[in-house]
């Protein structure tokens, strides 16, 4: 057990020391043994997310960091890299580093900066809410009389710009802007599922995703409950399964 101590604080002690382009050698030399390692050039900027990018070109690996993570500690970096250079050769992240870099991402410190560089740097791209077949300002104050009272503030809506099956609707917080698939803004598509799909993401501003350790839970039991209070739940959730 001592030795087992001694032995993770030195890594901890080597990791503070290692520059970014170190700790990025040494992942490529632990995911790629017999590997000789390219050059690596690291640098952080300024992204309207938290995404990071890497790439493999001529000799030499770049990778783009969030400047959200700018001065994070050096465990998160060393998981970055190596969920980063996981990815850059096809292969799943291991599991312990990425846990430990979503734990990062959902401390709420790191979250509330999240949001604060979505809102500044990035611009929300949306059609009008008055789309082609229907408003959905019109259908969000029928909705909020119906199901909150009308006490519910309207957020920005919109129609996203294309048409996405996969994703029907999202709620935005950093831009507090709900989204819905222009797939939906269609004379074929039934008002009851429009209603239906704004409905379910009017409830992700009544009640917000749970953040816990790595976990992040949007679902939460509240919000499954109160979704059993829309009209002709199942003949909505029908309907959107024939699109």
């Amino acid at each position: 057990m001592r030795d087992l101590t001694v032995t993770a604080t030195h890594l901890e002690s080597t990791l503070l020391f290692e520059t970014p382009e170190e700790i990025y050698y040494r992942v490529f030399k632990a995911l790629k043994p017999r590997t000789t390692p390219p050059k690596f050039k690291v640098r952080f900027l300024k992204f309207a997310n938290a995404n990071s990018f890497i790439r493999w070109k001529n000799d030499c690996i770049e990778v783009k960091i969030t400047d959200i993570l700018d001065g994070a500690p050096a465990p998160v970096i060393e998981a970055l890299a190596y969920i980063l250079l996981s990815k850059l050769f096809s292969k799943p992240a291991p599991p312990e580093y990425a846990h430990r870099y979503r734990r990062y991402l959902n401390r709420r410190d790191v979250r509330n900066r999240v949001h604060l560089v979505r809102r500044e740097r990035g611009r929300k791209l949306v059609r009008s809410a008055k789309g082609r077949h229907y408003d959905l300002e019109q259908i969000f104050e029928e909705l909020n009389f119906k199901y909150f009272y009308g006490l519910m503030s309207r957020p920005a809506l919109g129609w996203s710009l294309k048409p996405s099956k996969a994703t029907l609707g999202h709620y935005d917080p950093s831009h507090h802007t709900i989204v819905l698939s222009s797939l939906l803004d269609s004379a074929s598509v039934p008002r009851l599922a429009v209603e239906y799909v704004l409905f379910h993401e009017m409830l992700h501003l009544r009640h917000p995703a749970e953040h816990c350790g790595a976990r992040r839970r949007v679902h939460t039991p509240e919000f499954k409950e109160a979704e059993k209070q829309f009209e002709r739940l199942g003949e909505a959730r029908a309907l959107l399964k024939l699109l």
